[in-house]
């Protein structure tokens, strides 16, 4: 059994200049055995069922996950596995896509800001905002095609004001009860190259293949600049950065869940509170529910 570690170890401290170069990609397993993988997985996921409940209940917080990582790294599946146990009434994923040109007329978070989770729910960003200060940095025909104020933008300067604008909002949000973990499932390149190819060797995996993805593989080192800018300027206190070793899949879903339900842990959640009037009350329907049944 491997399973005890410290979460913190993944998290960008606040105010870290962050070289991806020097973060690993892969660790040592932390379970010994597929079983033993498989058991710490469900001990995870049911407790996280046990916290969803809670979350609920309590009705004072909401929690938003945002995965972010290049192709193949293991976001679906992260999220597939890691939230099984949820009750989908509590819980909702969204995938956010080119954008429309009815969003391309508003600001860059109100799409996104649109699906944030209400207080006793999981949101769950696959893909994010942050996508404004990572494809399109390294695509600046799409900041052309926003229709900005500023004729020239993409300058130091615009990013700048892009990341203040991230960290000003989830400032806000956590303020208002809305948690936020974020995740950068951090894949090397060798292994993205081998999970293209068993997706083009496996007729059942091709759908997942698309030549866009070639694309942004060929723009690897750029992609990496900008992840390590991000997570430099937007990682804090209320919204912290983890990054996840992402070579090993089973290892990443163990790291993801362990931090998603230490911080629900944090929340010191609870069941709402029974006074006297309302215990009265409710033995009174007891009693009439027995009557009922014959059984007083």
């Amino acid at each position: 059994m491997k399973r005890s570690f410290e979460v913190r170890g993944f998290q960008v401290r606040p105010g870290t200049r962050v070289r991806l170069d020097r973060r690993p990609t892969r660790i040592e397993p932390l379970y010994a055995s597929k079983d033993d993988y498989e058991e710490a997985l469900a001990a995870g996921t049911g407790r996280l069922s046990e916290l969803q409940q809670l979350l609920y209940a309590h009705d004072r917080y909401s929690l938003l996950l945002i995965f972010q990582a290049m192709d193949a790294a293991g976001k679906d599946g992260a999220i597939r596995h890691v939230m099984s146990g949820i009750n989908p009434q509590g819980c909702q994923v969204f995938s956010f896509k080119h954008p429309s040109a009815e969003e391309l007329d508003h600001d860059f978070l109100w799409r996104t800001h649109r699906a944030l989770p209400e207080r006793g729910r999981i949101g769950i960003f696959n893909r994010s905002y942050y996508e404004e200060v990572l494809i399109v940095r390294v695509n600046p025909a799409i900041l052309r095609a926003q229709s900005l104020p500023d004729p020239t933008p993409g300058g130091d300067s615009f990013w700048r004001g892009r990341y203040r604008s991230i960290v000003e909002s989830e400032q806000h949000l956590h303020r208002n009860g809305t948690r936020i973990i974020k995740f950068f499932l951090h894949l090397s390149r060798e292994e993205q190259c081998q999970r293209f190819l068993a997706r083009i060797d496996n007729p059942d995996k091709n759908w997942k293949f698309s030549e866009a993805d070639l694309e942004q593989r060929r723009a690897w080192d750029q992609y990496m600049e900008a992840y390590a800018a991000c997570l430099s300027a937007t990682s804090t206190r209320e919204a912290p950065w983890y990054i996840v070793p992402a070579d090993d899949k089973k290892n990443a879903r163990l790291i993801v869940s362990r931090i998603i339900v230490a911080t629900l842990e944090s929340l010191k959640l609870r069941y709402p509170p029974v006074n006297a009037a309302r215990r009265r009350r409710l033995q009174a329907i007891r009693r009439q529910l027995l009557r009922e049944q014959g059984r007083t």
